[in-house]
């Protein structure tokens, strides 16, 4: 009804930025392996040197969450956008 305020429409998709890796490379990388198993290695590590590197790209609210949260665990200076 036009009476009912119209809330602000939700994020529903967000894209997870890393934006520094900081001092622990190794739990870094081992995050960003957990938040994508398609990551090899050398990818997850290019990934973690990379600045402003996309981890994940139209994720729902909780993976983006949990994907900051894995990463910022383990020293790493993250983003949702």
């Amino acid at each position: 009804t036009p009476t009912d305020a119209a809330p602000a429409e939700e994020q529903s998709s967000f894209t997870v930025v890393l934006k520094i890796a900081g001092a622990n490379k190794i739990g870094v990388i081992k995050a960003l392996r957990e938040i994508n198993p398609n990551l090899g290695l050398k990818e997850a590590k290019d990934l973690s040197e990379k600045p402003d590197a996309v981890v994940a790209e139209n994720v729902n609210k909780a993976a983006a969450e949990e994907a900051k949260a894995k990463l910022t665990a383990a020293g790493a200076s993250v983003e949702l956008k």
